[in-house]
This record gives structure tokens, C-alpha cells and sequence, in this order.
């Protein structure tokens, strides 16, 4: 299909962005507000975005959504408003993981960059990561949901010679692990928002043919959602 115009959403971050991209060129990016639920915001953030870019909704050619990992709750707006969109319009959509893009922010490093690993809060003490080969884009390990220890100590036995960019919102709060798993050759990159690459990755898969009709969207878990985790604890408890 031809992409001309795309509105992008990612919710999986507290924060979250939108952003609406023309040809690669971004028209607009608005940041979330992470002082209010993406539920509270997500319709005026779309609205106010498209106003910036001086585009109607009928002009979208595709929805992109950032299909997960994340909070589980800011996740389902995000689909939801999106296919909600999406059937309204009569517009395509096409899901983009979140790790894909927090990898796509890595770009004109000074120097040469083996792999790139987003690196985001899963919360309860956990990150969701992957490991990217950073020439190929290819994943060597699926995503997952774990304690950053664990991670971080398989991969210095494997990749302890390696470059590794570490990027995304749990950076800071793991910098002191990464630094020491990677003797200080693991550096650090703090996320920008999510939704321009988003769109340009979004973009790439429909051009791929992977764009389809609302209710084909999906989300991308990595772990089960927090209240079914809560659920089987107390009944173990019990």
C-alpha cells in the first residue's frame, strides 16, 4: 500500500506521545502528560496533534499503534483508540512493538554499536528487554519480562565483549547494574517519545503488506497482566 500520512500512538509508557508523520518528515509530536491516565488525555492529544500537523482525520492513509510491551491498562487505551479509529475511518492499522522502536532511537553512534537493547520498566522491580542485532535489526533473544540481575548476568557471560547500547526508561534506574555487567562498556541512552518511530517502523510493515482491518491488532504481553499475577498469588497464599 501507499503511506502517505500516519497517525501514531504509543501507550505503553506512563507518558506515552503521538505524533503525526508525512513521507518520513514529522508534522507533529505531542509528549504525554504523565500527570493524567492516557484514558483522560488520549482523545484531546489526538485531536490537538492532527490540529498542529494541519491534517483532518480523513486524510490518515494508517494508524500505528505501539502494541506492547507496557502497562498493561495504557496499552488497551491505546489499542482501543486506535481501532476505534481505524473502523471509523476505515482506515488500516498495524501494530509496532515498543522495543523495536526504543531500538530504532539508536542512530549516528560514535562509535561502532554490536547490539542495542531496549530496556523498559515492567514495574514490579522487572524490565522488558530484548537484544538487537544493531546491523541486521534481528532480535537474538525473543522479548522478555524478568529481573534485570538475571539479564544482565546472562549476558555478561555471553556478550561481556560486545558494545551494547542500553536504551529506554529504565536505564537510569539500572545504570549502576549495566555499568557493572558491562565493565563500562555498555553505554546508556535515555528514551525520546516513541511515536515518530512508531510510525516510520509502521510505516515498513505496510509496506510489507502487514497493515490489516482493526479488529486484526493484538497486543503484545511479554507477561501476563498485573491483576492476573495478584490472583494467583493470593491463591497460593491460600
Amino acid at each position: 500500500m501507499t503511506v502517505v500520512i500516519i497517525l501514531a500512538l504509543d501507550t505503553t509508557t506512563r507518558a506515552g506521545s503521538v505524533a503525526v508523520v508525512r513521507d518520513d518528515l514529522v508534522l507533529a509530536l505531542l509528549p504525554g502528560d504523565e500527570s493524567r491516565t492516557h484514558g483522560e488525555r488520549l482523545p484531546s492529544e489526538i485531536a490537538l496533534a492532527l490540529d498542529r500537523a494541519g491534517v483532518s482525520r480523513e486524510q490518515i492513509d494508517l494508524l500505528a499503534v505501539a502494541a506492547g510491551p507496557g502497562g498493561f491498562t495504557g496499552l488497551r487505551i491505546g489499542l482501543a483508540a486506535v481501532q476505534g479509529l481505524a473502523m471509523t475511518l476505515n482506515k488500516p492499522v498495524v501494530g509496532v512493538s515498543a522495543l523495536s522502536a526504543l531500538a530504532a532511537q539508536v542512530t549516528n553512534a560514535t562509535e561502532p554499536v554490536g547490539f542495542i537493547a531496549p530496556w523498559m520498566d515492567a514495574q514490579r522491580g522487572d524490565v522488558f528487554a530484548t537484544l538487537i542485532d544493531a546491523e541486521t535489526a534481528n532480535e537474538i533473544e525473543p522479548p522478555m519480562a524478568e529481573n534485570p540481575s538475571q539479564i544482565l548476568e546472562r549476558w555478561r557471560s555471553q556478550w561481556s565483549a560486545r558494545r551494547i547500547v542500553f536504551v529506554g526508561d529504565a536505564v537510569t534506574r539500572d545504570a549502576a547494574a549495566i555499568a557493572a555487567a558491562g565493565a563500562g562498556q555498555w553505554p546508556l541512552q535515555l528514551p525520546e517519545p516513541l511515536a515518530p518511530q512508531i510510525a516510520m517502523l509502521g510505516k515498513r510493515l505496510a509496506e510489507q503488506g502487514r497493515a490489516g482491518p482493526p479488529h486484526a491488532l493484538t497486543p503484545v504481553y511479554v507477561r501476563r497482566p498485573d491483576a492476573e499475577i495478584e490472583r494467583d498469588q493470593r491463591r497460593s497464599k491460600g
